[in-house]
């Protein structure tokens, strides 16, 4: 390839503007799409990269089979780290801990700080480094701790803060004044193991039985362990080890037969080894009030964002491949005159190479900046920190993707030209093209056009379905409640007393009409945890127990099914005979009506391990409640009980006018009890609109996706109604000398568009309908317009070709038949 071939394909470029604009744009916005997507995938396959060795670090999940539903947790009981330690094959035992989070006082000002308690050996398990100062120093002293760079810059505004000290508090108001004696650098935001503040055991405001109990394990608190494995090791072996431990569990030993009778042959808990590396995507881990707060995607989602992207640049590229064409066939002549001229298909070939590959780099350099300029945007919409996107691998990858794309998009238009034949076109037959070639060309504008309805009707399907679920009825008018959590992790002593005097106080505030408790708010599971239900003569029915105080059903206003539910003028928050359960849980109980389970005795017995919670307790069914949503639509409703309360972390307000009065009054009356936490408050349907997150930010990259394909569909079908008006000029000039109507010419050219549009609607609604279908197949109820999302894609199309083809038929409507005949 010479750079005379260059220079001829600048000059091919340049004679005609519009299409190689059209080329350039069409195909720059599908490499721009192609790297923010691949940017993105690249960031989800990276998470927890950053760990030395990172592929054999591996988490100890936890899971206990009396608790209702059996859900999985990526935390064990901390004795293990001491069993794990002495096994062979593993490098190093070691963990950390979120029971204890903690707030910063820096000039007055309040700050909610990420920190975790490392365990022993956490520090080189994670390969942490200080960029200045002793980190060991500020894990093992009292009065000290370390900071990330960007937790530094939030709190002092400069990174040189080494030595200066912050007020730290608890949610119960424990207070110290500690010293920074060590800044790292920030993690990495592809990580599960997210922390501003890292702190030790020795702490001096962690209470002494914790630090014990980190240490020993002697009550089973659940920490986050991580073992770094040798390569060789058997991770069969070192997981029966670890089942074997927490088989021979004190706090396991006294399980009640019925219990054991209820699981059959499986284990009271379940011991699994995960690695770290698969964390991001392990959407089988459910959150519990000790989690850290981090992101979970979907390996599923993550490799059809991938497939798209992929696909937006195929598309874009048959886009090229269809332009080159026609390009091809205007040129004959000019390729019959190499010919005859001697120029053999190896150069012929290596001229047609050198104008695409024009092309391919230009809109590659085009498709960096927008991606560049458009990556800020696209992060926010996919909540991802993706950093920056012009770094030398990627600027080396989007250059090798051009070139690649250059070299495949040359390969037909050189083919077409290959088959030129001079004597043809010398003769004076110019601008033919075989039956072939044309019906090559309309099939891929058919695969664009097919594409881009087929991502539009999906993506609508998904965004509808989104909104229902998330405007769904939990059971309840959320309108008027605000939910706000008054403690984290561990609960210590004191705690529940401020809460109780912050009820108090808000009950009195104009605006608040109650104030309700509960263990979890409705649509999140943080205290999840279940029980044995017997009634006379019948079976173990294990239902999800939900704590609550007596004007709960109150404040959200729900009413009984059958008998009554707890009232707060009725029943004391400490009676433990009382209980409320669902519809569902009074059918599997074996009643043949709600009513006819109002009054009658069960046996309740906790799936908490240990003697004295599951000493059976009966209990009189007070009432049946209707189902309450306290998951997602994805979610079967399921048997539940209430009981009643005397603490509890959820705060429910329900506001007596409007809203924004209650939520003064919370942020008024909060720093009275509360004055060294940051209150978190948020709407009830906000708090179960949280489940649909991941939902919303897929139906955003579809979203975009789709008008990226949408815009080269329009590209596409530009290119074709402009070669069907260039090729039909002489055609379109007789029909209108012999009076054929505006009218009917637009019909000509709308027959042509209206047939690829046609085509494509056959082969993308089928597709559409079937991956809409297996969308929704988990959701237990679906929204009614997610069908319909087909005929808006079909629409939308018809739309898209109508605009692309516009000016084309408008050429074609005010053509004069004298000049075109005379040229």
């Amino acid at each position: 390839m010479k750079f005379q071939d260059f220079r001829v394909g600048l000059r091919i470029l340049a004679k005609d503007p519009i299409y190689s604009l059209v080329a350039v744009l069409g195909l720059g916005v599908g490499v721009a799409v192609c790297l923010l997507v691949l940017d993105y995938a690249r960031y989800s396959w990276n998470y927890n990269s950053q760990v030395p060795d990172a592929d054999n670090v591996y988490i100890v999940k936890q899971r206990n089979n009396v608790e209702a539903g059996a859900p999985w947790y990526d935390q064990a009981a901390d004795l293990l780290r001491g069993t794990a330690g002495k096994l062979p094959g593993v490098v190093n035992a070691s963990g950390y801990l979120a029971w204890f989070p903690l707030t910063a006082q820096v000039g007055g000002q309040l700050t909610k700080l990420k920190s975790i308690t490392a365990l022993p050996g956490f520090v080189e398990l994670m390969g942490l480094r200080a960029s200045s100062g002793n980190l060991n120093e500020a894990l093992s002293h009292p009065d000290s701790i370390a900071i990330t760079q960007t937790a530094a810059m939030r709190l002092f505004g400069t990174t040189d803060v080494l030595g200066r000290t912050l007020l730290l508090s608890t949610v119960v108001g424990d207070r110290m004044t500690a010293r920074i004696a060590a800044i790292m650098p920030d993690p990495p935001a592809n990580t599960t193991i997210p922390f501003e503040v890292l702190n030790g055991l020795n702490l001096s405001i962690v209470p002494s039985w914790m630090s014990t109990e980190a240490l020993t394990g002697e009550y089973g608190f659940p920490a986050n362990l991580l073992l770094r494995i040798r390569p060789d090791a058997s991770l069969a072996a070192i997981t029966d080890a670890l089942q074997h431990a927490v088989d021979q569990a004190p706090r396991l030993q006294n399980v009640p037969p019925e219990v054991k009778d209820r699981l059959g042959n499986r284990k009271v808990v379940d011991i699994k080894l995960a690695r770290l590396r698969d964390a991001y995507f392990d959407r089988d881990v459910a959150t519990n009030v000790f989690s850290l707060k981090v992101d979970r995607g979907s390996a599923t989602v993550v490799a059809g964002s991938v497939a798209i992207a992929v696909l937006i640049l195929g598309l874009a590229a048959i886009n090229y491949v269809n332009l080159a064409t026609i390009r091809v066939v205007r040129r004959q002549r000019e390729i019959a005159i190499r010919k005859v001229l001697g120029v053999s298909k190896y150069r012929l070939a290596l001229q047609f190479a050198a104008e695409s590959l024009l092309v391919s780099l230009f809109a590659t350099a085009l498709g960096l900046l927008l991606a560049d300029l458009a990556l800020p945007v696209f992060a926010e919409l996919m909540s991802r920190d993706l950093g920056g996107l012009l770094s030398r691998e990627n600027v080396v990858a989007a250059l090798a993707i051009g070139v690649v794309s250059g070299l495949l998009t040359a390969i037909y238009p050189t083919w077409t030209a290959f088959g030129v034949r001079p004597s043809q076109m010398l003769a004076g037959r110019s601008d033919t093209e075989s039956l072939r070639s044309k019906r090559l060309r309309q099939v891929l504008s058919v695969l664009q056009v097919a594409a881009a309805m087929g991502l539009g009707s999906f993506t609508l399907a998904i965004y509808w379905q989104t909104q229902f679920a998330m405007n769904a009825s939990p059971g309840f008018d959320p309108s008027a409640l605000l939910v706000f959590q008054v403690s984290e992790g561990i609960q210590v002593d004191g705690g529940q007393e401020k809460a109780r005097g912050l009820i108090t106080a808000l009950s009195q505030q104009p605006g608040v009409a109650g104030v309700a408790l509960s263990s979890d708010a409705v649509g999140q599971a943080k205290n999840q945890w279940g029980a044995a239900l017997k009634r006379s003569g019948g079976q173990d029915l294990t239902v999800e127990v939900k704590s609550i105080s007596n004007n709960f059903f109150e404040q959200y206003g729900i009413k009984p099914v059958a008998g009554r539910l707890f009232e707060s003028k009725r029943d004391r928050e400490d009676d433990e005979v009382p209980i409320v359960i669902n519809t569902i849980a009074a059918r599997e109980l074996g009643f043949e009506s709600p009513q006819q389970a109002v009054g009658q005795t069960v046996l309740f017995r906790s799936s908490l391990p240990g003697a004295r919670e599951h000493a059976p307790v009966a209990k009189r069914i007070v009432g049946i409640a209707p189902e309450i949503r306290f998951y997602s639509l994805r979610d079967a409703p399921r048997a539940m009980a209430y009981q009643l309360l005397t603490d509890g972390a959820t705060l429910t307000v329900r506001s007596s006018g409007p809203v924004v009065d209650a939520e003064r009054a919370v942020r008024t009356v909060w720093p009275r009890y509360f004055p060294n936490s940051v209150l978190q408050l948020s709407s009830a349907r906000d708090v179960y609109a949280a489940n649909y997150t991941d939902d919303a930010k897929l139906a955003k990259l579809l979203a975009f996706s789709t008008v990226t394909a949408m815009m080269i569909a329009g590209f596409g079908i530009y290119v074709l109604s402009a070669d069907t008006v260039q090729r039909r000029t002489r055609e379109i000039a007789l029909r209108k000398l012999f009076g054929t109507r505006r009218r009917d010419i637009g019909k000509l050219i709308a027959k042509d568009i209206g047939a690829i549009v046609f085509v494509s609607a056959v082969i993308a609604v089928p597709l559409a309908a079937l991956a809409i279908g297996r969308y929704l197949a988990p959701y237990t109820e679906q929204s009614p317009l997610a069908y319909w999302s087909l005929v808006f894609a079909l629409v939308a199309a018809l739309v898209t070709a109508a605009v692309a083809a516009a000016r084309q038929a408008w050429i074609a409507l005010t053509l004069k038949p004298a000049v075109a005949l005379r040229t």
